[in-house]
């Protein structure tokens, strides 16, 4: 389950993920710290007190992008004895830990806009060059989102596409800045202060909304509403299913795990009842995009609304009993199959015989009377259905 340690060995697909992932991110990150600089610079030149919180905002992106590579490296390495599903949950962590550094940024920002508007004198008075600064801001980081949203879809990864939202935030704090800016031009100082406290709010809304999705994933909260119920109807639309409970659905990392029990025919063989298994599983892996496993097990009958078998014995207790119940019916000795059926806290019983038995006059309803009064003797036993096969 691991990497393999051959030097020529190829990248695995996890591997190959984090490379794009990285690529993006760096790219995202050069941009970034181009823009903090810009706007630190000239939000203390153009005296704009929003820019400078709106640069301090675009180090914080510039932090998710760091935290996002480091992650994702972690996340890449394949499912080990430690780990058997994987390691996306390192992605699920990283994520708490910038929320919470995000809300305390936000914190520091409001305080300190806060007091400068209390004091009057304190207020700067921003003017062209802050705006084009900011104007330059919403048009770089709108692109950044386009382009890491884009590769997000295509790489499947719900942490790169909150990094490309993480983003638009920024684009959308740097209109509040220009809305600011243009007020204080105008002799409104006091919109520039505002608008920082604007973005302060923006970005602790971004932190708790990542705080919070991300504690939900590691409380194994289930996928909402409108994924669980298509993921029904995909199960539900496979032929040989005839229902499904218990379907139980988490996320880990940028994957989603599903877990589902599903009714087929009570009489199936074991292998047609794994094979409609793997169906549904192989189908769900591949009509939905996050959904990474799926742990499937069948069931003959709803055991939701029925007696559970758990207390039934096992096959080898119930053919000692059956055994010792036909010791004196002759045809026992011939029986060539047994096979039992575990329904509504009974057994079905099922044994074949040879057709031969059939030819010395002998009545099958009779035979199978006799044989079927072992019920009577074990109250779990539901019946004993006899079946006659030719043999060489």
């Amino acid at each position: 389950m691991g990497q393999s340690n051959q030097p020529n060995a190829p990248p695995s697909q996890h591997h190959l993920r984090y490379r794009e992932i990285r690529k993006v991110t760096l790219i995202g990150s050069a941009i970034d710290l181009l823009l903090a600089i810009l706007k630190l610079l000239f939000g203390w030149l153009g005296q704009s007190q929003a820019l400078i919180a709106d640069g301090i905002h675009s180090l914080s992106d510039l932090a998710t992008d760091v935290m996002v590579i480091y992650a994702a490296k972690h996340a890449s390495k394949e499912a080990d004895q430690g780990h058997p599903y994987g390691h996306g949950r390192f992605e699920t962590i990283a994520t708490i830990l910038l929320g919470g550094t995000l809300i305390l940024v936000a914190i520091g920002i409001a305080w300190d806009a806060t007091l400068r508007l209390f004091e009057p004198t304190s207020l700067l008075s921003p003017g062209w060059l802050a705006l084009s600064i900011a104007a330059l801001s919403v048009i770089l980081k709108e692109a950044i989102y386009q382009y890491t949203a884009h590769a997000a879809k295509r790489l499947r990864s719900r942490m790169l596409h909150a990094n490309a939202w993480h983003s638009r935030t920024d684009a959308i704090s740097s209109i509040f800045v220009i809305i600011g800016i243009s007020g204080a031009m105008l002799g409104l100082n006091y919109l520039d202060a505002i608008a920082a406290i604007a973005v302060a709010i923006m970005i602790a809304k971004v932190g708790a909304d990542l705080v919070w999705q991300s504690a939900q994933e590691l409380t194994d909260a289930a996928l909402d509403q409108e994924q669980v119920k298509a993921i029904e109807k995909c199960i539900t639309n496979i032929s040989s299913v005839c229902n499904l409970h218990m379907l139980r659905t988490r996320r880990m990392g940028g994957d989603a795990l599903v877990d589902v029990h599903i009714q087929v025919e009570p009489y199936l063989s074991v292998s047609e009842g794994h094979q409609i298994s793997e169906v549904v599983r192989t189908t769900l892996i591949s009509q939905f995009d996050e959904i990474n496993d799926v742990m499937v097990h069948i069931d003959p009958e709803d055991d939701e609304h029925t007696r559970p078998n758990t207390a039934l014995p096992l096959r080898g207790e119930v053919e000692k009993i059956l055994r010792v119940a036909w010791e004196n019916e002759p045809e026992s000795a011939h029986i060539t199959r047994i096979l039992l059926h575990y329904f509504n806290g009974e057994i079905v019983v099922e044994i074949t015989l040879p057709l031969k038995i059939l030819a010395n006059n002998q009545d099958s309803a009779t035979v199978n009377q006799r044989f079927s009064k072992v019920t009577a003797q074990v109250h779990y036993l539901a019946s004993v259905n006899i079946y006659y096969q030719e043999t060489p």
